[in-house]
């Protein structure tokens, strides 16, 4: 399952490398992808891991490196 995020405040390259490589250890990502200048993570759920938990988990990632930053799902 692929989402997309907007990823508010992230203030420089450096933390989005980071938030990168955080969560493409995670549990239940299969991959992710920041792009610092979109502003926006890429995230690949693997098949069968419960989605919500994922997201959950990669927030509070996302909040330990950059902690005001906020992700909204794109559509």
């Amino acid at each position: 399952m692929r989402k997309v995020y907007k990823l508010t405040d992230l203030c420089c390259a450096n933390c989005a490398a980071e938030i990168e490589r955080d969560v493409r250890k995670a549990k239940g990502v299969a991959d992710a992808s920041v792009n610092f200048i979109a502003q926006k993570l890429i995230l690949e759920i693997e098949d069968g891991a419960d989605a919500e938990a994922v997201v959950k988990k990669v927030e509070k990632l996302v909040r330990r490196v950059e902690p005001d930053c906020d992700m909204i799902e794109a559509h």
